[in-house]
């Protein structure tokens, strides 16, 4: 099978300033990612390669950069779902942890339970040999200053590269069909400390099954919880579309993907008026993504090998 890589840096009103940074941010996951499938490696080892480099980049909404809660800490959140098994591994709440997905892989892997939270996670994580960081060193000056802007100034998404939006996701397929979803977070800005979003839980902001495809998601976490939004685009997945213009029955397999995510974001704005968007990769490795904010940022690797990045 031909591996298949896409990847997103979240849903948002990019202002034109950082939509070169957003675009190279992806293009260096996608790189990151490619590198491993292009050379027969395991989609689950190119999902966390790419999701690394998202969490790593300040532009982005996830490890180093992330928005602060209220009492001006980072608190991240991770997911890696497996669409052979539907197994997953989760963590929310982090405090200390550069790169969130590396837990969240671990529990997938090593942990009889799908999600840890908190100082259960952080402890699991010092267990499975994953070394902390000063929680300090994951704030980003421009962070710190929009939050201190938000205190003085009352919470106003002027102060923010993105007030709601930001989150990083990667969708990966490799070369045997294994199938791996993933999706990391710093959350809203100014939430409440302990807030858990859509992003780390199964169905809402990830989810992947080998039948049908695998999603990450991006936007209103409380609004994407409310339609599960990764599964029901998975779910979308597995209907048949059926050209207007093609004999009875027909399938229009090339465009099922999109379909499938324009139909997720679409059921986004009607049934909660929120905003939002998605990546995916259907069972074949055709990609798909939609979106209702001005612009989201991701990439994808297309067929002739060649790397795809927009804003």
């Amino acid at each position: 099978m031909k591996p298949a890589l896409i990847v997103h840096g979240g849903a948002w009103d990019i202002p034109e300033e950082l939509t070169d940074a957003c675009k190279n941010g992806c293009q260096r996951a996608l790189a990151a990612g490619w590198s491993t499938l292009s050379r027969g490696g395991h989609a689950l080892d190119a999902i966390e390669a790419a999701i690394i480099v998202l969490e790593d980049d300040p532009v982005f909404d996830a490890g180093y950069g992330s928005h602060l809660n209220l009492d001006g800490r980072v608190e991240c959140d991770a997911i890696v779902m497996n669409g052979a098994t539907l197994h997953a591994g989760a963590v929310s709440t982090l405090h200390g942890m550069k790169n969130p997905i590396r837990v969240a892989r671990a529990i997938l892997e090593n942990c009889p339970h799908m999600m840890l939270v908190a100082e259960g996670a952080e402890r699991f994580a010092r267990e499975q040999g994953i070394a902390l960081c000063n929680p300090e060193d994951l704030i980003s000056e421009t962070e710190r200053e929009a939050w201190l802007k938000c205190r003085l100034d009352k919470h106003a998404a002027e102060h923010h590269r993105g007030h709601e939006q930001g989150t990083v996701g990667a969708v990966a397929i490799d070369q045997n069909g294994n199938l791996f979803a993933a999706t990391s977070t710093g959350g809203t800005c100014c939430k409440l400390p302990g807030r858990v979003g859509d992003s780390p839980l199964i169905g809402c902001g990830c989810y992947a099954d080998s039948e049908a495809g695998g999603v990450s998601c991006t936007g209103y976490g409380e609004a994407i919880m409310k339609i599960v939004m990764a599964k029901t685009a998975v779910d979308f997945l597995r209907q048949s579309v059926v050209c207007v213009d093609s004999p009875h029955g027909a399938s229009c397999e090339p465009s099922s993907a999109q379909l499938a995510a324009r139909e997720a974001v679409h059921l986004l704005a009607k049934r909660t008026h929120a905003t939002g968007g998605l990546i995916l990769l259907d069972r074949h490795g055709n990609p798909g993504f939609a979106f209702n904010t001005p612009r989201m940022a991701y990439g994808y690797v297309a067929l002739d090998g060649n790397f795809v990045t927009a804003v």
